[in-house]
Parts: C-alpha cells; sequence; structure tokens
C-alpha cells in the first residue's frame, strides 16, 4: 500500500496554498483573457447593433468580474510565494530582501506607466498594433535587464529572478485589467445598455475607449506567453544567478 504522508509543519502548507490559489487564480485570469482574444472579439464583430446591446452588457459584466479579480487573486498569492523565495535567498547571503522587493515594484510600475502613456494619444502610429508592440517589447526587455541588473549580488537564485521577471509582467497584466481595460469597458457597457435600452447614441468617447481596451488586451495575451514560460522556467530550466 502507498504511504501518504502530509507536510505537517506550518510554512510548507502555507506556501503550497499559496502557489495552488496562485493556479487556481492564474488559470481562471488567462482563461478569459484567451477567451476574450480569440473568441470573443471576432464573435462581437459579426453581432448587428441590436444584438450586440442585449449581449455584450451581460456577458462582458460577468466575465470582466471573473476576469478581474482573478488577476489580483493571481498576483497576490504569486507576491506573496515569491517574496518568500526573495527572502530564502537574501538569509542564505546574509543580504537583504529590500533591494529584489523594491526594484520589482518601481521598475515594473514604471514600465506599466510608460507603456499606457503610449496609449493615451489613440492616434497616428501609436494607434497601430505592430508600432505599439515594437515599443512594449523595447520596454519589457529593458525592464528585465535593469531588474537583472540591480539584483546581480551573487545570491540570487534562479527562481528570484525568474518570477521577479515574468511576475513582473504579470504585475503590469494586472495594472492594465484594472487600469485601462476595466475602466474603458465599465463605461462601454453602460453606454451599450443605455443604447439598447432608451436609443441613447454611443458618445463619440466610446471608439477611442474601445480601441485602447482592444490594444491593451492584446497586449496582456502578447505578454502572458513569455511570462508563463519564465514561471516555468523558475523551478524547471535555470537560466539566471547561481
Amino acid at each position: 500500500m502507498t504511504n501518504i504522508n502530509l507536510p505537517t509543519d506550518f510554512n510548507t502548507n502555507l506556501l503550497m496554498l499559496f502557489r495552488w490559489l496562485h493556479f487556481v487564480g492564474g488559470v481562471t485570469w488567462l482563461g478569459l483573457l484567451y477567451f476574450f482574444n480569440l473568441v470573443n472579439v471576432p464573435f462581437m464583430k459579426g453581432l448587428d447593433p441590436a444584438t450586440k446591446g442585449k449581449v455584450l452588457p451581460s456577458l462582458m459584466s460577468r466575465a470582466l468580474w471573473w476576469f478581474r479579480w482573478s488577476s489580483v487573486l493571481t498576483v497576490l498569492m504569486g507576491l506573496a510565494y515569491w517574496g518568500s523565495v526573495v527572502g530564502s535567498d537574501a538569509r542564505n547571503g546574509s543580504a537583504s530582501s529590500g533591494v529584489p522587493m523594491a526594484t520589482f515594484f518601481v521598475i515594473w510600475t514604471v514600465a506599466w506607466a510608460l507603456m499606457y502613456a503610449c496609449t493615451i494619444p489613440g492616434r497616428g502610429a501609436l494607434d497601430k498594433g505592430p508600432v505599439l508592440a515594437v515599443i512594449y517589447a523595447a520596454i519589457v526587455v529593458v525592464a528585465s535587464c535593469l531588474f537583472l541588473r540591480f539584483n546581480d549580488y551573487g545570491w540570487e537564485s534562479n527562481r528570484l529572478l525568474a518570477i521577479g521577471i515574468g511576475g513582473g509582467m504579470g504585475w503590469v497584466m494586472m495594472l492594465n485589467v484594472w487600469g485601462v481595460i476595466w475602466r474603458a469597458q465599465k463605461k462601454i457597457i453602460q453606454w451599450t445598455a443605455d443604447n439598447a435600452a432608451h436609443g441613447t447614441p454611443m458618445p463619440d468617447k466610446a471608439k477611442y475607449l474601445a480601441r485602447q481596451a482592444f490594444l491593451t488586451s492584446r497586449a496582456n495575451f502578447v505578454l502572458s506567453f513569455p511570462m508563463l514560460f519564465l514561471m516555468g522556467a523558475a523551478s524547471h530550466y535555470p537560466m539566471f544567478g547561481k
């Protein structure tokens, strides 16, 4: 008979809980992200205005609730787990965990702000997906290099550095969800519902916000692939640190 011996120490079980909730939240979040980009966007384009007015408010209100809160769960549980990794590495190196944590939030929040600034004009070259893709790629590469540069003391593990970069992309994605996608979509949902119920014309700003939300969602879609690679690489593909 197979013996089953569950760990009894508190820290092991707490970290496993963090990882499990991180996985559950991530599956929900990325599943909806892929649904929006691969299924919902082309589906909505094929609907006539009357049908869209009935479908969009109900569908998107429910889907975006799960979408934004699963992003919070994913990121918070990921940060809790990564914090334990940073703390362990720092203790082993007789150092402080302050630099990795501070550089994570500063570098990746600035990266998000720069990406967001590129979507504000909403016209010209900055309204083109390929142009934004090149700019975003440059921002992510620079942010990743800066994170590695500021965390190069010799005691950082592959897990700390890989999650510090991949998790940074996740941080950017969560800020996109709350700071751009949801902020735009909740207005579009309300305007669409009013248009369907009362014939209220859609404001001119609706097209601008829809485009901004689309480009940001597509950016999250693309960022999810290197993010997932780095999460897997943290424990299974040593490429950074010692």
